[in-house]
């Protein structure tokens, strides 16, 4: 297949199956950023939405956090592979049948458990917090898909192996590992400062490890095939894949700076940490040579504009990370939200703008509607770019005064006073952010024409 990403095979695809994870991914979209700009409102004022337990700040935070990884993104990405799959396989996916009822238990099941999370059934760890019956049905799903996705690649007709499929098969084989970790053994079997240590890995190998490869996936696809330009380069892509497989499993300690946790795991976390520049470089140096002599069509090119956008976004938010596990940093940003900005920028500002890129390129090939209007497009894109970006400058610069000012003795409560404009600010840019994602459901949903887009 040599350097590039796409295929003319439609009839490789189950079209059907794929709008269906789509269009559960697009009510993730709706339900999990709502529940974003409730908890950011609660910051303001307190007493919003008062006296209903079930809408407390402790029980909708694990619900909005869940709800963006494992809902929005997740189900978005899972329908995006057997997109993606068949495509580079040459054939189509194995079991393909299995997909319809994995559709409906991966979804039920995380509503089970966002109702349950909402009644106050929580197992206490980041990221963890579902109940053990909803843990272990995620778990038998993601090996299910890991079967699929897998097998496909290994039965394949194309004798070569693209760069998105080596990180499709690293991000389901680490995740698959990873949940049964994080949620069998870390909550049952690791007490005390072991327990901070091992869940601190957990909660990044979501990131590092599911995340961001599962991203890789999107982007390495779909730059390509939306600009219609082959891959800047392989070498690069290879180097990107091992320098991530390598460095990322030793970061997860670099959040429990100062903390009781042996001085030297600390310090490998921070090296690991700066290490992670070569995979962030190498990648983003692929992205953007990609886009060599394809710059002029950038502009009306929605897809290209949400995954360059993300790349952006991706160069800041892995620049953050890794000054922020520095000690001199972390010192007085730790408690703040500085680290809530680096979590946006990462999650929301690469990964999400990367599936919207994904979504926006495949709903029309698959449903044969193009967007609505370009124009109704292109205001999504703004909407978000400009929430994101002004959320992400807002949160730097309040957790850098409140940090400063709690290491200047002041109290915490009367820095909260401090905050208060800031976190104005950050419920106005969410609301950008949703409002903008509504608007490219909308002219997704209701496409005007005939799409004239090939299938590639």
């Amino acid at each position: 297949m040599g350097n590039h990403a796409t295929e003319n095979s439609d009839e490789l695809i189950n079209k059907d199956l794929i709008k269906k994870w789509l269009l559960w991914g697009f009510f993730w979209i709706l339900f999990a950023p709502t529940v974003g700009v409730i908890v950011s409102t609660k910051f303001t004022y307190p007493d919003f939405l008062d006296g209903i337990p079930e809408l407390t700040f402790g029980r909708l935070r694990p619900i909005h956090v869940n709800g963006v990884i494992f809902g929005t993104f997740s189900t978005l990405f899972i329908g995006l592979c057997y997109y993606i799959v068949p495509r580079l396989a040459q054939i189509r996916v194995y079991k393909e049948h299995w997909g319809y009822p994995l559709l409906w238990i991966w979804n039920l099941n995380f509503v089970a458990g966002f109702v349950s999370l909402a009644l106050g059934y929580n197992q206490g760890l980041e990221a963890a917090e579902f109940p053990l019956v909803v843990d272990i049905i995620v778990w038998i799903s993601l090996l299910a898909l890991t079967v699929q996705f897998l097998v496909t690649v290994a039965m394949r007709k194309e004798p070569g192996v693209y760069v998105s499929l080596w990180y499709l098969i690293a991000a389901f084989i680490w995740m698959d590992i990873n949940w049964f970790f994080g949620n069998f053994i870390v909550p049952y079997n690791a007490p005390g400062i072991n327990n901070a240590a091992l869940h601190g890995l957990y909660i990044h190998y979501i990131v590092g490890l599911w995340i961001t490869p599962a991203g890789y996936v999107l982007i390495y696809y779909f730059l390509p095939a939306s600009v219609k330009n082959p891959l800047y380069s392989h070498k690069l892509s290879l180097i990107g894949f091992w320098s991530l497989a390598l460095f990322y499993p030793f970061v997860g300690i670099h959040h429990y700076l100062y903390s009781p946790i042996a001085d030297w795991a600390e310090t490998i976390s921070i090296v690991t940490s700066i290490l992670l520049i070569i995979p962030v470089w190498t990648v983003l140096q692929n992205f953007f040579g990609t886009m060599i002599g394809r710059w002029q069509g950038f502009g009306s090119n929605l897809t290209a504009k949400f995954l360059i956008t993300g790349a952006v976004m991706y160069l800041i938010g892995c620049f953050q990370g890794s000054t922020e596990a520095l000690r001199s940093l972390q010192q007085p940003t730790h408690f703040t939200d500085f680290v809530i900005a680096h979590s946006h920028i990462t999650i929301f500002g690469t990964f999400m703008l990367w599936a919207l890129g994904g979504i926006v390129y495949v709903w029309p090939r698959i449903t044969g509607r193009e967007v609505l209007s370009f124009r109704i497009g292109n205001w999504g894109f703004w909407l978000i770019t400009a929430g994101i970006s002004a959320m992400v400058l807002i949160l730097v610069a309040q957790g850098f005064q409140q940090g400063y000012m709690l290491m200047s003795g002041t109290e915490w409560v009367n820095s909260l006073v401090t905050m208060k404009p800031y976190w104005w600010f950050r419920t106005f840019s969410g609301i950008s952010m949703d409002i903008g994602m509504d608007l490219i459901l909308l002219g997704l949903l209701w496409g005007s024409r005939p799409s004239l887009a090939k299938s590639t």
